[in-house]
């Protein structure tokens, strides 16, 4: 079971449907990863092919099969429109390290609707052989080289 660092490049997006009649949609993503949730920058009227450029780390323990990224369309006053989403399966993720930025699949209701541009690369976390953590060995206040006064 990987432990370690998830890091999502999230570059762009096409194709998309979108959900507005007079303006460009204002789209931005929530990325999920199991109970951890981050939300991108909002791409303000870039409509159907948004950038965004960003990257997110989420911290993997256990088994993650995969990640969700949920796009939906910025709006003033009404609830924000749910333009697609896409699921990018991890397991490749921590046999291969990284994935450079690949387009995948945007639905709705099942129906492809887009495509998303996403790279992916696994930070793995480093344990020694009595699986201790390497970065924690004197609690917190031994991490700053010892100067750093502890807090009690």
């Amino acid at each position: 079971m990987p432990t370690g660092k998830l890091q999502v490049l999230l570059v762009n997006a096409k194709g998309l449907h979108d959900t507005e009649f007079f303006n460009k949609m204002d789209p931005y993503v929530i990325i999920t990863c199991r109970t951890q949730e981050q939300k991108s920058n909002v791409a303000s009227g870039q409509g159907s092919s948004p950038e965004w450029n960003e990257t997110f780390v989420f911290s993997v323990s256990g088994d993650v099969p995969e990640l969700v990224l949920k796009i939906k369309d910025s709006d003033v006053g009404t609830e924000d429109d749910f333009v697609g989403e896409a699921k990018i399966p991890l397991a490749t993720l921590f046999v291969e390290g990284s994935i450079p930025p690949t387009p995948y699949n945007v639905v709705i209701n099942d129906e492809f609707c887009g495509e998303i541009k996403v790279g992916l690369q696994f930070i793995p976390e480093e344990i020694n052989e009595e699986g201790h953590h390497h970065h924690h060995h004197h609690g917190e206040a031994g991490q700053f080289g010892g100067w750093k006064e502890s807090s009690y």
